[in-house]
């Protein structure tokens, strides 16, 4: 059941005010992770001005209260917000994270799986992961697993995911890069793909109790996660999606934050949940399966919604964190 059903089409250049404009969400909680920069400050803030007691993950929370002040200050109808410790690339603070959250019992009407590192040198997290698989996907995989009993009926879990899945599939064979040669941006779009994929199967294991799972791509937004790429490297990258764009396309634009985290909000109390629902979302609507080359800019890869792959990708996760779900 949609926690609204205003009857309401936005776009690319929607803001979260616009999504959100005449919804009320007081009496609902959220949580969501990486509430101390960019996307996750912005999708905070417009759920608690909305009326929504929020729940913020952050690794840092002194840089996370400074950043969250905005947050505070806007909410609205009750809305409100409190911070969590949580570092998703150490499973020890996931699990702790989950226990506090469990043991407080308190249920959720919505998750969003907001946090995320973004081409990063090669590199290792607490547990050994591969980086950007470890913490974009493994650590979320464990922390949304271990607090899905308190998702309430009617609930939902947003994966932020990204267009970058089109860079690489999954590998269940090589998840860290011991025998395939590091590149950053395959590491990415290998921990994007997952996003999108857990999502797939989440959806599958939980929509029979009135859960639903979907992933998002927010746009190309200048945030803190670029902070590995130097500013050729992301001219190089826009240039690449320029010249290779359709015929008739316009060039690429950047969203602001707020057009950003429209997606996120509108699949998580906007849009209906049997629409959206192990679904894959952009510029507030559902994507359609695009497998073309470089020059298709929308869309998704097949692979990133496959429902056996997803079930592949369960188990390997699974067998990863050493945790059954």
């Amino acid at each position: 059941m949609s926690l609204t059903t205003l009857p309401k089409t936005f776009g690319a250049k929607s803001t979260t005010d616009e999504v959100l404009a005449g919804v009320d969400l007081s009496g609902k909680r959220v949580l969501v992770t990486g509430v101390s920069a960019g996307l996750g400050v912005e999708t905070a803030r417009a759920l608690a001005a909305h009326g929504a007691q929020v729940v913020g993950a952050a690794r840092d929370l002194a840089k996370a209260e400074r950043a969250t002040e905005v947050v505070r200050a806007d909410a609205r109808h009750g809305g409100g917000l409190e911070l969590v410790e949580l570092d998703l690339a150490s499973l020890a603070s996931v699990r702790a994270c989950a226990d506090r959250l469990n043991a407080d019992g308190r249920p959720f009407d919505l998750v969003i799986a907001n946090a995320g590192v973004m081409a990063t040198p090669l590199g290792r997290t607490a547990d050994g992961f591969e980086t950007q698989f470890g913490t974009n996907h493994l650590g979320h995989f464990v922390l949304v697993n271990r607090i899905a009993p308190l998702i309430r009926h009617g609930g939902r879990l947003v994966n932020l995911s990204s267009a970058g899945h089109r860079f690489s599939d999954v590998d269940l064979d090589d998840p860290n890069f011991e025998r395939t040669p590091y590149e950053p941006f395959v590491a990415y779009g290998r921990s994007k793909t997952a996003n999108a994929l857990f999502a797939v199967e989440f959806d599958r294991r939980h929509r029979g109790r009135g859960v639903r799972a979907t992933a998002v791509h927010p746009g190309g937004i200048h945030t803190e996660l670029g902070r590995y790429m130097t500013p050729e490297v992301l001219q190089t990258l826009v240039d690449n999606i320029n010249a290779n764009r359709p015929a008739g396309a316009g060039e690429f634009e950047w969203k602001t934050i707020p057009q950003g985290a429209a997606t996120s909000v509108w699949a998580g109390v906007v849009a209906e949940a049997g629409e959206v629902g192990g679904r894959y979302c952009e510029d507030c609507h559902v994507a359609q399966v695009q497998d073309g080359g470089a020059e298709v800019r929308e869309g998704v890869r097949a692979y990133a919604v496959d429902p056996e792959r997803a079930k592949a990708l369960w188990a390997k996760s699974e067998e990863m964190v050493g945790e059954r779900f």
